[in-house]
């Protein structure tokens, strides 16, 4: 069975930093592209960033570029996102899948039906 695995969220203010993991059982992260999302309550989930699986190749939605980088650690099998200068809008349930149609990420985002196994998140909130 397999299950992905979200950790590391929690409350901070306002130009704060985060580190979020992400981590699986039953599969191997390393083969495969990895997508961090996020949603926030009363919105439609949204990509934040992407990771090919050699690392060498990412995405970031414009939100986030600048403040969050995405990283992998194929030895761990694990893929992390790094969130510094966080904003209020940032408050969200984080979320970590696998794109089984990809080895690499577009250059405008690969859309979430490609995603799958999702885990259950982490709560991200940022206060002013």
């Amino acid at each position: 069975q397999v299950q992905f695995v979200e950790s590391g969220g929690g409350s901070v203010q306002t130009g704060g930093s985060l580190t979020l993991s992400c981590a699986a059982s039953g599969f191997f992260l390393q083969y495969y592209s990895i997508g961090w999302f996020r949603q926030a309550p009363g919105k439609e989930r949204e990509g934040v960033a992407c990771i090919g699986n050699s690392g060498g190749n990412t995405y970031y939605a414009d939100s986030v570029k600048g403040r969050f980088t995405i990283s992998r650690d194929n030895a761990r099998d694990t893929v992390s996102l790094q969130m510094n200068s966080l904003r209020p809008e940032d408050t969200a349930v984080y979320y970590c899948a696998a794109n089984l149609m990809r080895t690499r990420c577009s250059a405008q985002g690969d859309a979430q039906h490609e995603y799958a196994y999702w885990g259950p998140g982490t709560q991200v909130s940022v206060s002013a």
